[in-house]
């Protein structure tokens, strides 16, 4: 695949997955934006587009021979990959995120109540939001993809992106009142890992849904 300005970002991820680390990088959408030409991502973030697909070029040369496409893996193991990658650590690592802003809330928030309380609020709609999206993924839609039930895909896989678009947009706020999750000096280490548990917790969204908005949809249809 040649790298051109009007390849869609998803499409570029999706047959090069080391080209997802470029975009984390420049904070280019490939997710839930995977359908914007590259040209567009990269004017919608400030990035020279040129000077991307130098990057990606680079990045790209680098990849293992053995990297695995899921675009061509079985749609089972795709799905077991999705599972046992996100879903289980997120049963754990989201209790845990709840528990940190609590306490940084609790402790630190005096020192800027606006910005703590937002924060509180979007941290718990967010793990609100995923506890109750990954149950409605693992009961609902991946049986049916695995059971070719393709007349019944259309309304969960739309339910399912409106619901990434959501948390997408949730994930660019927390960046926003974390100031790019870099904690202040001082910052005890409960908030320090706080910010990162939520770094972390973007960037692997960003690759969960890229995973399923952009190859386990498409692919679903297509068996």
């Amino acid at each position: 695949m040649s790298l051109s300005l009007v390849t869609p970002v998803g499409e570029i991820a999706t047959q090069h997955p080391l080209a997802t680390r470029v975009f984390a990088r420049h904070g280019i959408d490939f997710c839930c934006g995977g359908g914007k030409p590259l040209s567009e991502a990269c004017e919608s973030t400030g990035a020279d587009a040129q000077k991307i697909i130098e990057e990606l070029e680079k990045e790209i040369q680098g990849s293992p021979k053995d990297e695995t496409r899921w675009d061509e893996a079985p749609l089972e193991s795709l799905i077991e990959h999705i599972l046992t990658t996100y879903h289980e650590p997120l049963k754990e690592e989201l209790p845990r995120i709840g528990q940190m802003m609590e306490k940084v809330h609790r402790v630190h928030g005096d020192k800027d109540i606006a910005l703590f309380d937002e924060l509180l609020k979007v941290v718990g709609q967010v793990k609100f939001d995923m506890e109750n999206h990954l149950p409605k993924e693992e009961q609902v839609l991946f049986p049916a993809i695995l059971n070719k039930m393709r007349h019944m895909l259309g309304g969960p896989i739309s339910v399912m992106e409106a619901e990434h678009e959501e948390l997408g947009e949730m994930l660019r706020r927390i960046r926003e009142l974390t100031n790019n999750y870099v904690a202040p000096e001082g910052a005890c280490n409960t908030w320090i890992a706080l910010w990162a548990a939520l770094e972390k917790l973007e960037s692997d969204t960003h690759e969960h849904i890229h995973l399923e908005n952009n190859i386990l949809h498409k692919r679903a249809f297509n068996g």
